[in-house]
C-alpha cells in the first residue's frame, strides 16, 4: 500500500471538515429542539442490531444497503444500520410499549453498501420523526407539515415542491389485472423506470383494458388535473383505487390551508419503498437537486415482528445533503488570544467570557491561532479585550 492509498477514503464515504461539521451540529440542534417544540421525543437507537430485528418489515432493498458481520460474542449475524427508522419502530414497539399515539425523532449516521442514487452519499447523517398510534389522515398531515417545516428551519422550503402519492393506488390496479408474481416484478421494474416500451412489451399477453390501466399509471403525475384524470380512469376498471385518489387530495387541501404558495405535485405511479409503505408517500424536492431532500410515508404494522403492530408515519433527511445546499456562511464569529500564563484573574476573565458564548484559544508558543481576531490584554489589573 502506498502512502496515498492510506489517506485515501472509499467511494461515497466522507469526513466533514470543521467548517461544514459546525454547519452540520448547528443545524442537527436546531432541528431537534425544533422536533421537541412539536412533542416529538430524542431516542439514540445503536449503531448496528442484530439483523433479525434490523431488516425486519421493510423490504429486500434494505437487505441489499446493509454491511453484514458476525457478532463474535454469540455468533449471530448483525447489520450497521443502513436506515434508522425500523430501530425507532422496534423502540416503539417493544422497548417503550407505549398507549396511544407516540411521537420520536432521531439523528445519526448510517452506512449503506452502495450509494442510493449517482451523487449519494454512502454515509449519511439521516434525521428525522415517526409518529405512532395513529393512522388517520392527520397524523399524515402533521408529518408533512413536520418535514416542510425542517425546510424551513434549513433556509429552504421557499424553493422547495411538495410531491404526493398514494401505493393504494397502484395496489388496486395490480388487484385489478390478476397478475402472476413473475408479471408484477416485471411491471414494477417498468413503472419505477417509467419506461413506456419496456412496460408495453411486459402487457404484452394482458388483456387491452388491464394494459391500458397500467400503462395509464405512467402518465398521471402533476397537479390537481392528475387526480381528476384517475378519478375517470379508475371509475369502471379499478374503483377502489378512487378512495386513495380522494386521500391525496385531503391532504393537499390541509397542506395548502397553511402554504397557500406551496406547489404540490402528484405522481400516482411513485413506488418508492412500496414494499413496506402502506398508504400516503410523499417527498420534497428543490430546484437543481435531483433527488428528493427529504421523503416519507404510512408504513402501519412494521412493529408487527416485534410484537405489536401499530400504525406508522413519518418521514427523514440527511443532514449532509442539507448542508450541501445551503448558501456559504462567514468565517464564524471569530476568537479572542489569550495569553498562556498563570494568573488566576485572567482564567477567570477566560471562564466569564466562555460562558458568554465566547471562543478564547490559549495562545500556545506565543503564536495567535489564524481564527483570532481579538487578544486578552492586561491593563490596569484587569485583562481586557481588545482588537488584534
Amino acid at each position: 500500500m502506498t502512502s496515498v492509498d492510506r489517506w485515501q477514503l472509499p467511494d461515497g464515504i466522507e469526513e466533514v471538515l470543521p467548517a461544514q461539521a459546525a454547519t452540520v451540529e448547528q443545524l442537527r440542534r436546531r432541528l431537534l429542539d425544533m422536533f421537541r417544540s412539536w412533542g416529538y421525543e430524542l431516542v439514540i437507537p445503536p449503531l448496528v442490531e442484530f439483523t433479525d430485528s434490523l431488516l425486519s418489515g421493510l423490504g429486500q432493498d434494505l437487505d441489499l444497503l446493509t454491511f453484514k458481520l458476525t457478532d463474535q460474542l454469540s455468533g449471530r449475524s448483525m447489520g450497521v444500520r443502513a436506515d434508522i427508522t425500523p430501530q425507532v419502530a422496534r423502540i416503539d414497539a417493544h422497548s417503550l410499549a407505549p398507549q396511544g399515539v407516540s411521537r420520536l425523532c432521531y439523528a445519526g449516521s448510517t452506512l449503506h453498501t452502495r450509494p442510493k442514487s449517482l451523487m449519494a452519499s454512502r454515509s449519511p447523517i439521516q434525521l428525522g420523526a415517526e409518529l405512532y398510534g395513529d393512522d388517520s389522515l392527520a397524523a399524515d398531515v402533521e408529518v408533512i407539515r413536520l418535514m416542510l417545516a425542517t425546510l424551513d428551519e434549513a433556509g429552504l422550503q421557499p424553493s422547495c415542491t411538495l410531491d404526493l402519492g398514494h401505493v393504494g393506488i397502484y395496489e388496486a390496479v395490480l388487484a385489478s389485472a390478476d397478475l402472476n408474481a413473475e408479471q408484477e416484478a416485471v411491471i414494477f421494474d417498468c413503472l419505477q423506470r417509467k419506461s413506456v416500451p419496456d412496460l408495453m412489451q411486459a402487457l404484452d399477453e394482458v388483456p387491452e383494458d388491464i394494459a391500458t390501466l397500467i400503462i395509464g399509471l405512467v402518465d398521471l403525475h402533476g397537479d390537481d388535473e392528475v387526480l381528476a384524470a384517475a378519478r375517470e380512469l379508475f371509475a369502471d376498471r379499478a374503483p377502489e383505487a378512487l378512495a386513495a385518489v380522494d386521500e391525496l387530495q385531503d391532504v393537499a387541501t390541509d397542506i395548502r390551508r397553511q402554504r397557500p404558495d406551496l406547489p404540490v405535485y402528484f405522481d400516482l405511479a411513485e413506488l418508492r419503498g412500496y414494499h413496506y409503505h402502506t398508504g400516503i408517500v410523499f417527498a420534497a424536492y428543490v430546484p437543481g437537486h435531483g433527488q428528493a431532500l427529504a421523503n416519507g410515508g404510512r408504513y402501519n404494522g412494521v412493529g408487527e415482528v416485534f410484537g405489536r403492530s401499530r400504525p406508522a408515519t413519518g418521514f427523514a433527511t440527511d443532514l449532509k445533503a442539507l448542508m450541501g445546499l445551503l448558501p456559504a456562511g462567514d468565517a464564524g464569529q471569530g476568537a479572542i488570544s489569550m495569553p498562556d500564563v498563570d494568573d488566576t484573574e485572567l482564567l477567570a476573565r477566560v471562564e466569564e467570557l466562555r460562558q458568554a458564548g465566547e471562543i478564547v484559544i490559549n495562545n500556545l508558543g506565543g503564536e495567535h491561532d489564524s481564527r483570532c481576531d481579538r487578544e486578552l490584554v492586561e491593563s490596569g489589573g484587569n485583562w481586557e479585550v481588545q482588537d488584534l
